[in-house]
C-alpha cells in the first residue's frame, strides 16, 4: 500500500474534519482532569480550616496519649508548706503499691522547729467575759457570771490570749525526681529546678500570691498559658510535671502495662513467676477459704486496675449483641424480601410498600437508633440488639429481595412445569439459587455488627464499647483503652477469618 503525500492529507482533512482533528476534551482533557482536582483539593483545604487545624494542634500532647498506651505512669506528689516543708503522697490506686519508696526519689531530712497554736488556759478569769463580736469559748465556766459594772473597772476585760508553742519536727526539705539519665528535677522551699539534657529552668513558687514565676526564658517544653499560672513541663517518653504555688506532680512514665496480672491488693503482687508458682503449689493456704491457686485465679478476675473479668464479660455481651440482633434482622428480613421482590408477589402495591419500610428503618443510622432505644429501655444490651435488629432489617432486606429479582426463572419454571404447588416452587426452585447469597451477607454483617456493636455501646447501649468510652473519659488510663482495643481487635480479625471462610465455602458450592 502506497503512503499517501502531504496534499492528499490535506485533501481528506478538508473533506472530513470530525474525524481527523481532535476536539478540545480529547486534546486537553488531562490536564483539565488533574486541574479540577486540584482545585478540589484546594477548597477542602480552604472550607476544612486543614491548614490552620494542623499548625494549632498540639502535637505534643497527641504524642502523650499515644505513649499512655503502651506504658504506666508513677504519680508522686509533693505538698510544699509555708515553712518549706514538703510532704510526699501518692493516689490510692498508684501501680508503686504499698509503702512506695522509690529509688529515683532522693529526699533531704532536716529537723526544725514548727510553731503550733496552744489552747487558752482554764485558769483564765471567770468575770472576763468575751467582747461583742468575739469567738465562744468552750473552755469557759458553764455558770453564768456578771459582767462588772462599766463605772467599777472603767475598761473591758482583755480577752485570752493565745500562745505559740514552738515543737521539733524532723521534715523533708528537699528532694530530687530522677526522671531519666538526662531529665530531673530539684525541688527546695520555694524552688523547683528543671533539667532536660542540657537546658535548666527555674521555677519560683509563691504560695502567698499563688503565683509560679519562670525565671529567664521559657524553652518550648515548658508551658505556662496564664502569667503566674501553673506550669507544665513535658520530658518525652520520661513523663511529665504539673507545677503550681503548692504542689508538685510528677507522672514518671514507664514501658509496659504494669500490674496486669496481680494488683497492689494481692498477696502475690510483687513476685516473681517462680514464686508465684511456689505459692501456688504450697499446701499453706494464704487464705484458709480456698486454695492458693483458686486464690490467684480470683485475684486475676478481679484485679482492680485492670478488671479482666467485668471487660472479659463485657466483650463477650458485645458479641451476644451483635450475634442475637444479626439473627433477628436476618428473621425477619428473609420472609419480607420475598414480599418485597417484584417477580416473586405480583402486586406492585404490597412491593412498593414494603421496599419504602425497608428505606425508613434503613435511613436512619444505627447510633440513632441505639440513642431511641436507650431511652426506651434504659442503658444495657437489649438496646444494642434493637438498634442492629431493626437497621440491619431494612439492608438485608433490600439486598435479599434485590437477590430475588435476579435469579434464573427456567429453574422455577421447571419446578412449576411438573405441578408443583407454589411453596415447592419456591422451595427448589428459588431458594438453591439465592441461599449461598443470603447466607454470605448474613456472615458478614454478623462480623461488621461486632464492631458496630463497640460503637452503640459507647452511647449505653451496653457491652464493651461503655466501658472503653469510660476508660477513655478519665483521660488517663489510656492503657486500659490500649488494652480493650486489641481484645476488640483480637475478635474482629477471628470473626472476619471465620466469616471469610464460610462464605467463600458457601459460594464455591454454589458454583459446583
Amino acid at each position: 500500500m502506497s503512503m499517501m503525500n502531504a496534499a492528499e492529507l490535506n485533501r481528506l482533512a478538508e473533506r472530513y474534519p470530525q474525524v481527523l482533528e481532535r476536539s478540545f476534551w480529547q486534546r486537553y482533557r488531562i490536564p483539565v482532569s488533574v486541574g479540577i482536582v486540584a482545585l478540589y483539593f484546594l477548597f477542602c483545604w480552604w472550607f476544612f480550616a486543614i491548614g490552620k487545624t494542623l499548625s494549632e494542634a498540639n502535637w505534643g500532647i497527641a504524642g502523650n496519649y499515644l505513649a499512655d498506651w503502651v506504658s504506666y505512669e508513677i504519680r508522686p506528689e509533693f505538698d510544699i508548706d509555708r515553712d518549706g516543708a514538703l510532704t510526699i503522697s501518692y493516689p490510692r490506686f498508684d501501680p508503686i503499691g504499698p509503702n512506695p519508696n522509690p529509688d529515683w526519689i532522693e529526699t533531704t531530712r532536716e529537723t526544725i522547729n514548727r510553731s503550733e497554736t496552744a489552747t487558752p488556759s482554764a485558769a483564765a478569769p471567770a468575770s472576763a467575759a468575751p467582747k461583742a463580736g468575739s469567738s465562744f469559748s468552750f473552755m469557759a465556766s458553764p455558770t453564768p457570771q456578771a459582767p462588772a459594772p462599766a463605772a467599777t473597772t472603767g475598761t473591758q476585760s482583755a480577752a485570752p490570749t493565745t500562745a505559740a508553742a514552738a515543737t521539733s519536727q524532723e521534715v523533708i526539705t528537699e528532694a530530687r525526681v530522677a526522671l531519666s539519665d538526662s531529665a530531673s528535677l530539684d525541688i527546695s522551699g520555694g524552688r523547683v529546678t528543671l533539667k532536660r539534657g542540657d537546658e535548666t529552668v527555674t521555677l519560683l513558687l509563691d504560695a502567698v500570691r499563688d503565683t509560679v514565676t519562670i525565671e529567664g526564658s521559657s524553652p518550648d517544653w515548658v508551658e505556662q498559658r496564664l502569667e503566674g499560672g501553673r506550669v507544665v513541663a513535658y520530658f518525652g517518653s520520661a513523663g511529665w510535671i504539673d507545677v503550681s504555688s503548692d504542689r508538685v506532680r510528677v507522672r514518671k512514665r514507664f514501658f509496659g502495662w504494669e500490674n496486669f496480672i496481680f494488683d497492689t491488693n494481692s498477696p502475690f503482687f510483687g513476685l516473681s513467676t517462680g514464686e508465684v508458682w511456689q505459692k501456688i503449689t504450697s499446701d499453706e493456704r494464704i487464705d484458709p477459704k480456698m486454695s492458693n491457686l483458686a486464690l490467684a485465679w480470683n485475684n486475676i478476675l478481679y484485679n482492680a486496675s485492670w478488671q479482666h473479668l467485668d471487660v472479659w464479660t463485657k466483650l463477650l455481651q458485645t458479641i451476644v449483641m451483635a450475634f442475637m440482633g444479626t439473627l433477628l434482622a436476618v428473621l425477619v428480613a428473609f420472609p419480607l424480601s420475598f414480599i418485597a421482590a417484584r417477580n416473586i408477589t405480583r402486586n406492585r402495591p404490597v412491593n412498593q410498600l414494603t421496599k419504602r419500610f425497608f428505606d425508613f428503618v434503613r435511613s436512619v443510622d444505627m447510633l440513632i437508633w441505639a440513642l431511641f432505644f436507650t431511652r426506651a429501655f434504659g442503658p444495657g444490651p437489649l438496646a444494642g440488639i434493637s438498634a442492629i435488629f431493626i437497621t440491619d432489617a431494612g439492608t438485608l432486606g433490600k439486598l435479599y429481595a434485590e437477590a430475588l429479582e435476579n435469579i434464573d426463572d427456567k429453574q422455577r419454571e421447571g419446578v412449576k412445569s411438573v405441578g408443583a404447588p407454589s411453596a415447592a416452587v419456591q422451595r427448589f426452585g428459588v431458594l438453591p439459587q439465592v441461599m449461598p447469597v443470603f447466607a454470605s451477607q448474613a456472615l458478614y454483617f454478623w462480623e461488621s455488627n461486632t464492631r458496630s456493636a463497640t460503637i452503640i455501646g459507647a452511647v449505653g447501649a451496653g457491652g464493651i464499647g461503655l466501658k472503653l468510652w469510660e476508660a477513655m473519659r478519665t483521660n488517663s488510663d489510656w492503657e486500659n483503652v490500649a488494652y480493650m482495643v486489641l481484645l476488640i481487635l483480637i475478635v474482629v480479625f477471628l470473626f472476619d477469618a471465620i466469616s471469610n471462610s464460610l462464605r467463600s465455602r458457601l459460594i464455591g458450592k454454589s458454583r459446583h
